[in-house]
């Protein structure tokens, strides 16, 4: 557990109310922004899911989920989502959407395993995405095109923002900047991937960073990536492996880059076998999902989360996720942010 906490900060909005206020304004206008820019329908999900179905998100492969019996089902588990990269892909092959459509969810999660810090909580709140895609857009250019309009989606809702409190000053970038993991190892090799991310994202704004989850030329990863969503395997159009990434921005209270989302075109059949396999994980093959998956039965897709709490945090210039959404926090780590001027709810 670290806390960050700035020289000199200060609350721009003034206290509680202001922030709840501006809280509301940003969900509000963010989820009909992304809504319209991707061509998505609002859709009711789950926070619960069945253990051993291969459902629920693995983020990195080694955080526990919350689980528990259910009395009227004999005692079968269940477990709290980590997030529904999966779920949604199962909800759009039920649904029938054709290419160019999608869904979009808020979803809560409970991530007991986390390490609490300023942008790090138990509880997590984002807008879970997919849409429909042709298996011939599962390309490189096509994931670029999805990450503008999501930016755009972040700019118009910081520029409202800056209408209604203009203490708010809007600071976002024209244009995000696109990187893969690799480029960026070959353009800071002293330094690790979260000073790479560091640099880069203050140099440029905004940065998306692709391909994670691919292990680097120097044999290293740059983060770790779950082998059954998102696709860091196949070879792209410039030459480097993977159609996935993180949309990152410069937070200039905390002075560090800022992961709002991680996204990416998702993995057919040929890419899921590759990554199990890379994973050392062939037997989830015969799980609920997998098996769906691997037959062919689900639709091609792009998707991703955007942490809710976290765009909030950005917008509104924050220091600490806990002055956005109320979680549990170790009580040094709110003695020291009191002691600081940042207030946790």
């Amino acid at each position: 557990m670290k806390t960050i906490k700035p020289a000199d900060y200060r609350d721009l909005l003034g206290g509680v109310e202001n922030t709840e206020k501006a809280i509301k304004l940003v969900k509000d206008m963010f989820q009909a922004n992304l809504s319209a820019q991707l061509s998505l329908l609002r859709v009711t999900a789950p926070m619960v899911v069945m253990s051993g179905t291969g459902i629920n998100d693995d983020l990195n492969g080694v955080e526990r989920p919350v689980s528990f019996p259910i009395r009227d089902m004999e005692e079968r588990r269940a477990e709290v989502v980590h997030s529904l990269a999966k779920w949604k892909r199962l909800k759009l092959a039920e649904m029938g959407l054709e290419p160019g459509r999608g869904i979009y969810t808020d979803m809560n999660a409970l991530r007991p395993d986390e390490e609490l810090d300023n942008i790090h909580s138990v509880y997590v709140d984002q807008w879970d995405w997919e849409r429909v895609i042709a298996p011939e857009d599962r390309n490189i250019a096509f994931l670029k095109k999805m990450v503008r309009r999501i930016y755009e989606a972040v700019k118009v809702t910081e520029n409202r923002l800056y209408v209604e409190f203009p203490e708010i000053r809007p600071m976002l970038p024209e244009e995000i900047r696109f990187v893969h993991a690799e480029e960026l190892r070959r353009m800071y090799p002293g330094l690790t991937p979260k000073e790479r991310e560091n640099a880069v994202t203050e140099k440029y704004g905004a940065v998306f960073v692709m391909g994670i989850g691919y292990p680097l030329e120097d044999g290293t990863l740059h983060d770790g990536r779950a082998a059954d969503y998102d696709d860091w395997s196949t070879l792209n159009e410039d030459g480097f492996r993977g159609l996935n990434g993180d949309i990152l921005l410069w937070n200039p209270v905390l002075k560090m880059a800022f992961e709002v989302s991680s996204m990416g075109v998702r993995v057919d059949e040929a890419a899921m076998r590759v990554q199990l396999e890379m994973r050392g994980q062939q037997e989830r093959s015969g799980l609920y999902f997998h098996r769906r998956l691997l037959s062919g039965e689900l639709p091609c897709t792009i998707g991703g989360g955007i942490g809710q709490s976290r765009l909030c945090m950005f917008l509104l210039r924050k220091a600490h996720i806990g002055e956005i959404q109320s979680s549990i926090w170790p009580e040094e780590m709110r003695a020291e942010c009191r002691e600081a001027g940042i207030l946790l709810v």
